[in-house]
Protein backbone atom coordinates (compact mmCIF):
# COMPACT_ATOMS: atom_id res chain seq x y z
CA UNK A 1 0.00 0.00 0.00
CA UNK A 2 2.75 -0.67 7.31
CA UNK A 3 1.42 0.39 16.30
CA UNK A 4 3.82 -0.33 18.71
CA UNK A 5 5.33 -3.81 18.75
CA UNK A 6 4.40 -4.41 15.10
CA UNK A 7 7.04 -7.06 14.53
CA UNK A 8 5.65 -9.38 17.15
CA UNK A 9 1.88 -9.09 16.94
CA UNK A 10 -1.05 -8.55 14.62
CA UNK A 11 -1.32 -4.79 14.29
CA UNK A 12 -4.35 -4.24 12.15
CA UNK A 13 -5.41 -0.77 13.19
CA UNK A 14 -9.08 -0.83 14.21
CA UNK A 15 -11.05 1.74 12.25
CA UNK A 16 -14.06 3.34 13.84
CA UNK A 17 -16.90 4.08 11.43
CA UNK A 18 -18.95 6.96 12.71
CA UNK A 19 -21.98 6.24 10.61
CA UNK A 20 -24.48 8.14 12.77
CA UNK A 21 -25.51 11.66 11.70
CA UNK A 22 -23.13 14.29 13.04
CA UNK A 23 -24.66 17.33 14.63
CA UNK A 24 -23.44 20.80 13.81
CA UNK A 25 -21.92 21.06 17.29
CA UNK A 26 -20.02 17.74 17.04
CA UNK A 27 -16.26 17.95 17.35
CA UNK A 28 -14.60 17.52 13.91
CA UNK A 29 -12.26 14.57 13.42
CA UNK A 30 -8.50 15.20 13.67
CA UNK A 31 -7.06 16.89 10.60
CA UNK A 32 -10.47 17.60 9.05
CA UNK A 33 -9.29 21.04 7.98
CA UNK A 34 -6.77 19.36 5.63
CA UNK A 35 -9.26 17.08 3.85
CA UNK A 36 -8.60 17.04 0.11
CA UNK A 37 -5.27 18.84 0.33
CA UNK A 38 -2.22 17.38 -1.42
CA UNK A 39 -0.03 15.44 0.98
CA UNK A 40 -2.94 14.33 3.17
CA UNK A 41 -5.06 11.19 3.24
CA UNK A 42 -8.60 10.69 4.52
CA UNK A 43 -9.02 7.39 6.37
CA UNK A 44 -11.58 4.97 4.90
CA UNK A 45 -13.23 1.86 6.37
CA UNK A 46 -10.80 -1.05 6.47
CA UNK A 47 -7.67 1.13 6.40
CA UNK A 48 -4.67 0.46 8.62
CA UNK A 49 -1.56 2.55 9.13
CA UNK A 50 0.43 -0.28 7.57
CA UNK A 51 -1.59 -0.20 4.36
CA UNK A 52 -1.64 3.60 4.24
CA UNK A 53 2.14 3.62 4.67
CA UNK A 54 2.63 1.06 1.89
CA UNK A 55 0.48 3.03 -0.53
CA UNK A 56 2.04 6.35 0.44
CA UNK A 57 5.60 4.99 0.17
CA UNK A 58 6.25 5.80 3.82
CA UNK A 59 6.90 4.05 7.11
CA UNK A 60 3.77 3.67 9.26
CA UNK A 61 5.87 4.89 12.20
CA UNK A 62 6.70 8.12 10.37
CA UNK A 63 3.02 8.70 9.58
CA UNK A 64 2.17 8.14 13.25
CA UNK A 65 4.86 10.62 14.31
CA UNK A 66 3.92 13.27 11.73
CA UNK A 67 0.34 13.15 12.99
CA UNK A 68 1.18 13.00 16.71
CA UNK A 69 -0.89 9.83 17.12
CA UNK A 70 -0.91 8.97 20.82
CA UNK A 71 -2.53 5.61 20.01
CA UNK A 72 -1.25 4.70 16.54
CA UNK A 73 -3.17 1.41 16.46
CA UNK A 74 -6.48 3.30 16.44
CA UNK A 75 -7.55 5.49 13.53
CA UNK A 76 -11.03 6.70 12.64
CA UNK A 77 -12.95 6.80 9.39
CA UNK A 78 -12.87 10.41 8.20
CA UNK A 79 -9.68 11.26 10.07
CA UNK A 80 -7.19 13.11 7.86
CA UNK A 81 -3.53 12.10 8.07
CA UNK A 82 -0.41 13.76 6.78
CA UNK A 83 1.41 11.22 4.56
CA UNK A 84 4.39 13.32 3.46
CA UNK A 85 7.11 14.74 5.72
CA UNK A 86 6.30 18.13 7.28
CA UNK A 87 9.33 19.57 5.47
CA UNK A 88 7.74 18.82 2.09
CA UNK A 89 5.41 21.44 0.68
CA UNK A 90 1.76 20.70 -0.02
CA UNK A 91 2.48 20.49 -3.74
CA UNK A 92 4.16 17.13 -3.15
CA UNK A 93 0.77 15.41 -3.21
CA UNK A 94 -0.55 12.27 -1.58
CA UNK A 95 0.63 8.98 -3.06
CA UNK A 96 -1.84 7.07 -0.91
CA UNK A 97 -4.83 8.83 -2.44
CA UNK A 98 -3.53 8.54 -6.00
CA UNK A 99 -2.70 4.87 -5.54
CA UNK A 100 -6.35 4.19 -4.80
CA UNK A 101 -7.53 5.77 -8.05
CA UNK A 102 -7.97 3.47 -11.03
CA UNK A 103 -6.52 0.39 -9.35
CA UNK A 104 -9.07 -0.41 -6.68
CA UNK A 105 -12.36 -2.20 -6.34
CA UNK A 106 -15.44 -1.52 -4.22
CA UNK A 107 -16.10 -3.57 -1.11
CA UNK A 108 -19.56 -4.39 0.26
CA UNK A 109 -19.37 -1.33 2.50
CA UNK A 110 -18.77 0.96 -0.46
CA UNK A 111 -15.17 1.70 0.50
CA UNK A 112 -12.46 1.40 -2.13
CA UNK A 113 -10.03 -1.40 -1.30
CA UNK A 114 -6.81 -2.12 -3.15
CA UNK A 115 -6.65 -5.75 -4.34
CA UNK A 116 -3.80 -7.79 -2.89
CA UNK A 117 -1.60 -9.79 -5.20
CA UNK A 118 -1.58 -13.01 -3.22
CA UNK A 119 -5.16 -13.99 -3.95
CA UNK A 120 -5.89 -12.05 -7.11
CA UNK A 121 -3.60 -13.54 -9.73
CA UNK A 122 -4.14 -16.89 -11.44
CA UNK A 123 -1.23 -19.21 -10.76
CA UNK A 124 0.47 -20.59 -13.85
CA UNK A 125 2.37 -23.92 -13.81
CA UNK A 126 5.88 -23.42 -12.51
CA UNK A 127 7.29 -25.12 -15.59
CA UNK A 128 5.65 -22.62 -17.94
CA UNK A 129 6.40 -19.03 -16.87
CA UNK A 130 3.68 -16.59 -17.95
CA UNK A 131 4.18 -14.68 -21.15
CA UNK A 132 5.32 -11.15 -20.47
CA UNK A 133 5.06 -7.99 -22.49
CA UNK A 134 8.43 -6.36 -23.19
CA UNK A 135 8.94 -3.46 -20.84
CA UNK A 136 11.24 -0.48 -20.99
CA UNK A 137 13.83 -0.53 -18.20
CA UNK A 138 13.46 2.29 -15.72
CA UNK A 139 15.75 5.21 -16.43
CA UNK A 140 18.47 5.72 -13.85
CA UNK A 141 18.06 8.88 -11.80
CA UNK A 142 19.04 10.23 -8.42
CA UNK A 143 17.00 7.69 -6.47
CA UNK A 144 17.11 4.84 -9.00
CA UNK A 145 18.60 1.56 -7.82
CA UNK A 146 20.10 -1.63 -9.24
CA UNK A 147 17.76 -4.25 -7.82
CA UNK A 148 18.46 -7.97 -7.71
CA UNK A 149 15.98 -10.83 -7.70
CA UNK A 150 14.82 -11.59 -4.15
CA UNK A 151 14.56 -15.34 -4.84
CA UNK A 152 15.88 -17.67 -7.58
CA UNK A 153 12.66 -19.59 -8.31
CA UNK A 154 10.52 -19.58 -11.44
CA UNK A 155 8.14 -16.71 -12.09
CA UNK A 156 4.62 -18.10 -11.68
CA UNK A 157 2.57 -14.88 -11.88
CA UNK A 158 3.61 -11.61 -13.44
CA UNK A 159 2.61 -8.03 -12.80
CA UNK A 160 -0.93 -7.01 -13.68
CA UNK A 161 -1.96 -3.54 -12.57
CA UNK A 162 -5.54 -4.57 -11.88
CA UNK A 163 -4.98 -8.07 -10.47
CA UNK A 164 -1.45 -8.63 -9.18
CA UNK A 165 0.66 -5.81 -7.79
CA UNK A 166 3.99 -7.57 -8.23
CA UNK A 167 5.69 -10.87 -9.07
CA UNK A 168 4.92 -14.29 -7.59
CA UNK A 169 8.06 -16.42 -7.43
CA UNK A 170 7.99 -20.18 -6.81
CA UNK A 171 10.13 -22.02 -4.31
CA UNK A 172 10.22 -24.50 -1.46
CA UNK A 173 9.35 -23.81 2.16
CA UNK A 174 12.43 -22.40 3.85
CA UNK A 175 14.12 -21.12 0.68
CA UNK A 176 16.02 -17.87 1.31
CA UNK A 177 14.44 -14.51 0.53
CA UNK A 178 16.98 -11.70 0.12
CA UNK A 179 16.81 -7.92 0.05
CA UNK A 180 16.59 -6.62 -3.52
CA UNK A 181 18.62 -3.53 -2.58
CA UNK A 182 20.09 -1.78 0.45
CA UNK A 183 17.41 -0.41 2.70
CA UNK A 184 15.73 -0.11 6.10
CA UNK A 185 13.01 -2.38 7.45
CA UNK A 186 9.89 -0.26 7.92
CA UNK A 187 7.56 -3.17 8.60
CA UNK A 188 7.96 -6.79 9.69
CA UNK A 189 4.85 -8.65 10.78
CA UNK A 190 1.52 -10.14 9.77
CA UNK A 191 -0.80 -7.17 10.15
CA UNK A 192 -1.73 -6.65 6.51
CA UNK A 193 -4.45 -9.04 5.35
CA UNK A 194 -3.60 -11.07 2.25
CA UNK A 195 0.18 -10.73 2.62
CA UNK A 196 0.85 -13.17 5.45
CA UNK A 197 4.22 -12.70 7.13
CA UNK A 198 5.41 -9.55 5.40
CA UNK A 199 8.57 -7.44 5.23
CA UNK A 200 8.60 -3.95 3.74
CA UNK A 201 11.92 -2.25 2.98
CA UNK A 202 12.31 1.47 2.35
CA UNK A 203 15.27 2.08 0.06
CA UNK A 204 15.13 5.86 -0.36
CA UNK A 205 12.54 8.61 -0.75
CA UNK A 206 11.27 6.97 -3.95
CA UNK A 207 11.25 3.18 -3.55
CA UNK A 208 9.81 0.53 -1.26
CA UNK A 209 9.89 -3.23 -1.80
CA UNK A 210 7.56 -5.77 -0.18
CA UNK A 211 8.16 -9.49 0.48
CA UNK A 212 5.05 -11.50 1.39
CA UNK A 213 3.91 -15.01 2.51
CA UNK A 214 7.12 -15.87 4.36
CA UNK A 215 7.25 -18.68 6.90
CA UNK A 216 9.90 -16.88 8.97
CA UNK A 217 11.02 -13.24 9.25
CA UNK A 218 14.71 -12.79 10.02
CA UNK A 219 14.87 -8.99 10.44
CA UNK A 220 13.21 -6.43 12.70
CA UNK A 221 11.74 -3.00 12.13
CA UNK A 222 14.24 -0.13 11.83
CA UNK A 223 17.03 -2.59 11.01
CA UNK A 224 19.31 -1.65 8.10
CA UNK A 225 19.89 -4.39 5.53
CA UNK A 226 22.24 -4.84 2.59
CA UNK A 227 21.44 -5.94 -0.93
CA UNK A 228 21.51 -9.74 -1.09
CA UNK A 229 21.13 -10.17 2.69
CA UNK A 230 18.80 -12.98 3.74
CA UNK A 231 15.79 -11.36 5.37
CA UNK A 232 13.20 -14.16 5.42
CA UNK A 233 12.42 -17.76 4.57
CA UNK A 234 9.86 -18.51 1.89
CA UNK A 235 6.51 -19.89 2.99
CA UNK A 236 2.78 -19.98 2.30
CA UNK A 237 1.25 -17.77 5.00
CA UNK A 238 -2.03 -16.32 3.71
CA UNK A 239 -1.39 -17.93 0.31
CA UNK A 240 -2.54 -20.98 -1.66
CA UNK A 241 0.98 -22.38 -2.10
CA UNK A 242 4.60 -21.76 -1.15
CA UNK A 243 5.74 -18.64 -2.99
CA UNK A 244 7.20 -15.20 -2.58
CA UNK A 245 4.99 -12.29 -3.57
CA UNK A 246 7.38 -9.42 -4.36
CA UNK A 247 6.39 -5.82 -5.03
CA UNK A 248 8.31 -2.74 -6.12
CA UNK A 249 6.56 0.50 -5.22
CA UNK A 250 7.60 3.85 -6.62
CA UNK A 251 6.31 6.68 -4.42
CA UNK A 252 3.75 4.22 -3.12
CA UNK A 253 2.45 3.14 -6.52
CA UNK A 254 3.03 -0.51 -7.47
CA UNK A 255 5.14 -0.78 -10.63
CA UNK A 256 6.20 -3.70 -12.83
CA UNK A 257 9.27 -5.34 -11.21
CA UNK A 258 10.42 -6.35 -14.71
CA UNK A 259 11.42 -2.72 -15.28
CA UNK A 260 13.85 -2.87 -12.35
CA UNK A 261 15.10 -6.45 -12.08
CA UNK A 262 17.92 -7.78 -14.30
CA UNK A 263 17.02 -10.28 -16.99
CA UNK A 264 17.72 -13.92 -16.22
Amino acid sequence: MVLTGCASQDNRAPVEDRGAPVSASAKPLPGAENAGKPGYYTVRPGDTLIRIGLEAGQSWKDIARWNSLDTPNLIEVGQVLRVVPPSITASAGSSADSARTGSSSASTSGVVVTPIGSNQAAVAPATQPPATTPVTPAAKGGDELDFIWPAPGALIAGFDESRNKGFDIAGKAGDPVVAAADGRVVYAGAGLRGYGNLIILKHNNTYLTAYAHNQALLVKEDQSVRKGQKIAEMGSTDADRVKLHFEVRRQGKPVDPARYLPQR
